[in-house]
């Protein structure tokens, strides 16, 4: 079975990294995705084991689609009986870009007309129940080529389950863990977020330098499918669970709001790494950087969604100043192009990287 995995744009090449890191087979990057090959056994380990990617695909076709009958002729040529019971629901999403079938609607009612011709001719049915396990059908629509896809995952991969509220300027799970890539960060030295809000870059920080898988704890559509799927991802759950570590680390979540502490702290117990890091409600703005050591990762508040623009300019260059004596390797994500004016330096190098559609930029500082 081939596989594609969607991610943030930017991340690509780390999603890749960790598909080759890991052992799967043909990885390949693209723009938007990255493509491998395997078994129910691959699929369930990459729904389990990735941390930056967002969703786990099974690729079932590839067709030129010009015309609506070329797309219900394509779509009908799948086995669908192969992968979808009687009964088994198959909703149908997807998008179209470039493409002369460019009404989404059209699109999802031929494809799915498609399928439930297939499927009633090969069970012998006039209607398809629809009550028992999903199968998320997807589509896209690229320059007259149609790629038919079953969703294996369900809800997104950057959903963990930690998360039960969050503050208003929350990161993606899948982009904090995609920093915590960038920087190389293990657990060997001292981390500090300064910024720790709901606690999403110190907590996927934790699970990394621990090997605490991030879906090794919540479900998947494709584990209900059949006996196959399901106990491949029964198997990849138990062994990534036996890998993992629990002890201290030299990471400090802190915050000036009391809130945002308070509610990093509870993320983390939800998270498996509670008592793995230590806990501290002050201002980044006051802390001695000249005394720390290690790394900062930090993600201030952008000036769209929680200060004004000026006032968060005003915060970058009270924090340039703070940390201008300071041999910290920084990593600072911000929306705001202007970020390098107001902090006083220009990064050692920048990422371009993407929160949801929000295009940010990560700056990154080695020498302090």
């Amino acid at each position: 079975m081939q596989f594609s995995v969607p991610c943030l744009m930017g991340v690509e090449g780390l999603v890749a990294d960790e598909l080759r890191f890991k052992g799967f087979d043909e990885v390949k990057a693209e723009n938007g995705r990255v493509l491998f090959t395997g078994d129910e056994d691959a699929c369930a380990r990459a729904n389990i084991l990735l941390r930056c990617g967002e969703r786990v695909l099974w690729r079932l076709a590839d067709f030129s689609a010009r015309s609506f009958d070329e797309l219900f002729e394509g779509v009908r040529a799948i086995p669908w009986e192969d992968c979808i019971a009687c009964g088994e629901a198959f909703p149908v999403k997807g998008f179209s870009i470039q493409s002369r079938l460019h009404s989404v609607p059209d699109c999802q009612r031929i494809i799915k007309k498609a399928a439930v011709e297939r499927l009633k001719s090969v069970y012998h049915t006039d209607w398809l129940q629809e009550d028992g396990a999903r199968h998320q059908i997807q589509f896209s629509l690229m320059n007259d080529r149609c790629e038919i896809y079953l969703d294996t995952t369900g809800a997104p991969l950057y959903k963990r389950g930690y998360k039960l509220e969050q503050n208003d300027a929350t990161l993606r799970e899948t982009l904090a863990a995609s920093i915590v890539k960038v920087a190389r960060w293990r657990g060997r030295e001292e981390l500090i977020d300064p910024f720790c809000g709901s606690g999403t870059i110190a907590i996927e920080a934790a699970q990394a330098a621990l090997n605490i898988a991030p879906g090794a704890r919540r479900e998947f559509d494709a584990a209900r499918w059949n006996d196959a799927f399901a106990a491949a991802f029964s198997r990849q759950k138990e062994a990534a669970v036996a890998a993992e570590r629990h002890e201290k680390l030299p990471l400090l979540a802190s915050d000036k709001d009391p809130n945002c502490v308070r509610l990093t702290r509870e993320n983390a117990a939800r998270a498996g790494v509670g008592d793995c890091m230590d806990y501290a409600v002050q201002d980044a703005l006051t802390v001695d950087w000249s005394t720390r050591t290690g790394v900062m990762m930090a993600n201030p508040p952008y000036g769209v969604r929680m200060l004004e623009q000026t006032e968060a300019w005003a915060l970058y260059g009270a924090l340039g100043r703070a940390m201008s004596h300071s041999t910290v390797k920084q990593y600072i994500i911000s929306s705001d192009e202007h970020f390098e004016e107001h902090f006083g330096r220009r990064s050692d190098k920048r990422r371009k990287l993407y929160n949801g559609m929000i295009r940010c930029n990560l700056y990154m500082y080695f020498k302090g």
